[in-house]
């Protein structure tokens, strides 16, 4: 019997793949495709992620330097520019690299792992038992699994045989279209990047920018074709049986901008993309028995900041440790379910800052009211810092662990720590790549309470740079378990005690 099966090879299957393997589960991947698409629905990963991916050894392989991920000094929230560089602790990173080589780079990771992809396979029928999950595939096959997950997208076939509802809005108001360009190298505008456009003026790069008529997006990518968008509300939605040319995108961005760039193809494959309206839905549950749902197949929302890589890979980082300990027998009594109890408020948040980004983008004249006084309100750090933080996913926190509920960092990502031990400092991003349970202790007091879980638990020792706590127990998704504050207290039995009731509550029963 297949301990997972993951229907869907897109990022935050493989991803969840990768998760399982690096926990000692090996899954199997179904990808209904025989090949993979090259389709890049995202253009970069946006937020928290980029730590978490720099915290499993990916972020060196993707963006191709040997230096620690920085924070991103401007972006956008609803078209508005997000000046960053005001902010004291800025939590929002940014790595500009297309889904299809985000999939490539954890597709060779999980073969590394020894994961088993099988491309070609499509799910077609599931039938829940007590105890496995029957998997029927189009060829005909029957497979059996302990668990199954859905990655399969926002029109999850998993999903709907599990009998899970989808519930939430679906509008046909607007028409966005995106396409790979080329354009004259007179409208480059070399200072700032941007598109120096005659009877208009220089479009940003990597920005949106609105208008009384729409919205309009210039990224020029380095090392690959320039990406332009366009997004409208018409009084009538185009014919979706015609496919998109970039003549349409050339009249789009006239109306938005109310004046004419000229475009043209770039050699080779492009993008070339019309989507009407757009859905905003959450599951009504994460799980059903042994059927479990990750990423787009659980939420999907408005593409407004670019947070669903953000959220769909981290959802998979929640649930790998947790149903993987569950297959290996030492989760303790419900950990399973604090996967969608931990990540539907954060999809939520997701849900709630794109629909506000997309009310600020609307036209009419009492949205640009509207437009004019928060952009009076993003001048204030404390307000900038707020959005910053609800945009990269840092004001994530989970419910406290009940052993300690006072804890002032259990539930919050792992901070940046360095730890000076015995082979010299090491961050907390080299220590987390086996993406097992780690004690970080800067007196050595607790060593010896961490060791009847030493089967599942990494203890390392050294004085932590970066931190004021004494102490870490941070979970394999680099989230805090459970943190000690004093050191004239270390070791104590206050302290002790809610160090083995965080240990229990989060890794089980001690070996």
């Amino acid at each position: 019997m297949i301990d997972v099966l993951i229907a869907g090879a897109g990022p935050n299957g493989l991803m969840l793949a990768c998760e399982l393997a690096l926990a000692g589960v090996h899954p199997v991947v179904l990808e209904r495709h025989a090949a993979p698409t090259g389709e890049s629905r995202a253009n970069g990963l946006v937020g928290q992620v980029v730590r978490l991916l720099d915290r499993r050894g990916l972020y060196a392989r993707l963006s191709g330097e040997s230096t620690p991920p920085s924070p991103q000094p401007a972006f956008t929230f609803g078209a508005f520019p997000l000046d960053l560089t005001m902010l004291a602790d800025n939590p929002h990173y940014v790595l500009g690299v297309p889904q299809a080589r985000l999939e490539a780079a954890l597709a060779a990771r999980a073969a590394e792992l020894g994961v088993d992809l099988r491309r070609g396979h499509e799910v077609v029928d599931v039938c829940q038992h007590p105890e496995a999950v029957e998997v029927r595939l189009a060829d005909g096959r029957r497979l059996t699994c302990r668990f199954l997950v859905g990655a399969d997208g926002g029109r999850s076939t998993v999903r709907r045989l599990a009998g899970i509802d989808f519930p939430g809005v679906t509008n046909d108001r607007s028409i966005s279209r995106t396409a790979t360009v080329t354009v004259p190298d007179s409208f480059l505008d070399p200072g700032t990047g941007g598109l120096r456009v005659p009877g208009y003026g220089v479009l940003p790069p990597f920005q949106h920018t609105r208008t009384a008529r729409g919205l309009i997006a210039w990224a020029p990518f380095p090392g690959r074709p320039a990406i332009l968008s366009t997004h409208e509300w018409p009084d009538a939605p185009a014919g979706e049986e015609t496919p998109m040319n970039l003549a349409e995108l050339r009249a789009s961005v006239a109306r938005v901008l109310g004046a004419d760039v000229p475009i043209g193809a770039p050699d080779g494959p492009g993008l070339l993309r019309r989507l009407t309206g757009g859905n905003t839905r959450i599951a009504a549950r994460y799980r059903a028995g042994r059927v479990l749902l990750v990423g787009d197949a659980a939420h999907v929302h408005p593409a407004m900041g670019g947070p669903g890589l953000n959220l769909g890979l981290q959802d998979a980082a929640n649930l790998g440790w947790k149903l993987a300990a569950t297959v290996r027998g030492w989760a303790p009594q419900g950990l399973l379910d604090t996967y969608e109890t931990e990540r539907r408020p954060v999809a939520e948040r997701v849900v709630m800052s794109t629909q506000a980004q997309a009310a600020l983008i609307g036209p009419g004249e009492e949205i640009t009211g509207l437009r004019e006084l928060f952009a009076e309100l993003l001048r204030k750090p404390e307000v900038t810092g707020h959005i910053a933080a609800l945009m990269s996913g840092a004001d994530t926190r989970y419910p406290a662990d009940p052993a300690d509920p006072a804890d002032p960092m259990a539930g919050r990502c792992a901070p940046d720590v360095v730890v000076h031990g015995e082979h010299g400092p090491k961050r907390l991003a080299e220590l987390t790549r086996a993406a097992r349970p780690l004690l970080l202790d800067s007196t050595g007091a607790y060593a010896e309470v961490t060791a009847p879980w030493r089967d599942r638990v990494d203890v390392v020792t050294g004085p932590l740079q970066g931190t004021t706590a004494t102490a870490l127990l941070v979970r394999p998704d680099c989230f805090v378990a459970w943190s000690a504050w004093s050191a004239g207290s270390a070791g104590s039995a206050g302290d002790t005690a809610t160090l083995r009731a965080a240990l229990t509550h989060h890794f089980g029963l001690p070996q």
